[in-house]
């Protein structure tokens, strides 16, 4: 569980970068989508290595496969968390638990939700507000944007990947043996919380900048 959430959260990382090129312009938030998807005729990512266009599916299978690992392997630490409580009718304090580690489950299944709903809009395009299926990716993310209601669920949506984030780095370097000492503690409790924030500012800038019309058109 630990591995996994530590790859999907590099996966954000990256993905808010790629993101950013919104400030570009269209024709580089274009060319990295694209490339991004191996559709260049002039070469996609590991090419020659992979035929053309096959990363693209390599990496989501990857995704994938780390995303059901992660789920199921929370399901498995659920289900001993439950089994360990005893009887129900034992008092739990929880004083010391933060808002993230409490909400870390449910959060979790919004999460999922929320994530198909994004897939669904901007993968698949089965949803299409504000654009249509032949826009190219610039102008399908401008398009959705600019509805009131999309930015309220995106800002949702990171809000609660964030807080996911921020428990969830602190505890996979817990797990992997990085909280050895009162001041281990701190540090990774720090890099919790900048890691957090950088990915929830670094997601909303592009977005917030489009309904603004802030440098983005």
């Amino acid at each position: 569980m630990a591995i996994t959430g530590l790859i999907l959260i590099a996966f954000l990382v990256m993905h808010m970068f790629g993101n950013l090129k919104m400030f570009i312009g269209a024709e580089a938030y274009n060319h990295y989508a694209e490339w991004l998807k191996g559709a260049l005729e002039s070469g996609g990512i590991l090419e020659p290595l992979l035929p053309h266009g096959w990363f693209i599916w390599i990496f989501r299978a990857f995704m994938l496969a780390c995303l059901i690992l992660h789920i199921y392997c929370a399901a498995k630490v659920w289900a001993a968390s439950l089994r360990g409580r005893g009887s129900r009718y034992v008092s739990v304090t929880r004083r010391e638990q933060t808002v993230s580690a409490r909400l870390m489950r449910w959060g979790g299944i919004a999460l999922a939700l929320l994530l198909i709903f994004h897939i669904l809009m901007f993968t698949t395009k089965t949803i299409r507000p504000g654009f249509e299926a032949s826009d190219d990716p610039y102008s399908m993310f401008v398009g959705a944007f600019g509805n009131w209601w999309v930015l309220a669920a995106y800002i949702v949506f990171m809000l609660v990947v964030c807080l996911h984030v921020r428990h969830g780095f602190w505890s996979a370097f817990t797990t992997l043996g990085g909280n050895v000492s009162p001041q281990a503690r701190t540090i990774l409790n720090a890099l919790a919380y900048f890691v957090a924030a950088l990915i929830f500012v670094g997601f909303m800038l592009p977005p917030v900048a489009v309904f603004l019309n802030l440098g983005v058109n």
